[in-house]
């Protein structure tokens, strides 16, 4: 009985059934409909962020990392796919930008200053640290250098900007596969983590699961983690509206963060643990995801999905933000160390572009 009343992430599960009610039995309120929604994604996210690893702990390290490429923002993925159908271009771009600045300075903030609590310096592989910053500059000059060529070309550049998107993102996702084949096969030792202060390799959770249950997780998780996105995405302008916020902000700072809720626990329990190679892995790494791959997937996805193709086409502020993150990070983590102030001054930049986004109007925050 006592197990049952400790805090745990499967308590939240109670609000898958009643998001399914509220969406396709009662026609309820939409505000309400979006909190439940949030809320439940979160469980559904960990289940499957927990099945990935498990799967990922039986198979060799190549397939484990193509099974955390593709399963890792699971989440964020179908939510994009079901915004894309509803035409909602803004509110994905949006969720992606957020998802990069919510690991960049959130999560990696967080679990800076979690770990220096405990431990005055923490140390990782500051080549592993410089590979995953040269990464995230090539992911921050694919927001750029859209955004450029938009304003250069004016309004005669407009008609060739889907077929620009395309090219670049098929650019991204081969040098996302490189980089796996580079961290997984030819330099693997720079990224492989270490053992922890008491000796033991770092084990991940869920790693006892049975394959076949982590399959019939990650299934199950995936189907409902659909079914609740579907929910979300309806909800989300009126919930906007009605909470006094933009589309924009709901979509960099609220989506995001409930998109990533499994893999921001993670990351903070590893640095919690001294286990910084890891909790960087995840917080630069699921970056690295989102806009190496899960950006140039949506982009494809779109030209089936929804009624317009969505290009890379960032609006300003989402591309003055993600590359203030990228060089921030880059700067932190370029000695192999970390401490609690270091943590601090993360999320004092991320609480500001909070602020900034809450602040900025809608016509501005969407205007290219």
């Amino acid at each position: 009985m006592v197990r049952y009343l400790k805090p745990s992430l499967n308590h939240l599960l109670i609000f898958v059934p009643i998001t399914l009610y509220l969406e396709y039995a009662e026609r309820g309120s939409r505000t309400l409909l979006f909190f439940f929604a949030c809320l439940a994604v979160i469980p559904l996210a960990g289940l499957l962020g927990k099945a990935t690893e498990a799967l990922a702990a039986r198979t060799s390290e190549t397939i484990g990392g193509l099974l955390n490429a593709t399963f890792g923002n699971a989440a964020e993925l179908i939510i994009a796919m079901m915004a894309l159908e509803k035409g909602l271009t803004s509110v994905v771009k949006a969720s992606l930008t957020g998802s990069i600045l919510g690991n960049l300075l959130l999560v990696l903030g967080v679990s800076f200053a979690a770990g220096g609590v405990r431990y005055k310096t923490q140390r990782f592989s500051p080549g592993a640290a410089g590979t995953y910053a040269t990464t995230l500059t090539l992911a921050a000059s694919a927001l750029i250098l859209p955004a450029m060529y938009h304003y250069l070309a004016g309004p005669g550049g407009g008609p060739r900007e889907a077929d620009l998107s395309l090219e670049i993102s098929v650019v991204l996702i081969v040098t996302y596969l490189l980089g796996l084949l580079f961290a997984l096969r030819t330099h693997k030792h720079l990224f492989s983590p270490g053992p922890d202060r008491n000796g033991a390799e770092a084990e991940p959770e869920g790693a006892h699961w049975s394959v076949r249950r982590s399959f019939i997780v990650l299934f199950v998780s995936t189907l409902f983690i659909a079914l609740v996105s579907e929910a979300l995405v309806a909800s989300v302008e009126q919930a906007a509206h009605a909470l006094g916020m933009t589309g924009v902000f709901v979509g960099v700072i609220v989506v995001a963060i409930i998109g990533n809720a499994a893999e921001h626990g993670g990351a903070v329990i590893f640095a919690w643990k001294d286990k910084m190679d890891l909790s960087i892995g995840v917080a630069l790494g699921s970056s690295i995801q989102i806009a190496l791959f899960v950006a140039p997937v949506v982009v494809f996805a779109s030209h089936w999905i929804g009624p317009a193709a969505m290009d890379l086409v960032f609006t300003p502020a989402e591309v003055i933000s993600v590359g203030l993150a990228v060089l921030i990070t880059g700067q932190v983590t370029s000695d192999g160390e970390s401490n609690w102030l270091e943590g601090v001054q993360l999320l004092s930049v991320y609480l500001i572009l909070v602020i900034i986004f809450f602040f900025l109007p809608e016509t501005a925050a969407t205007a290219k």
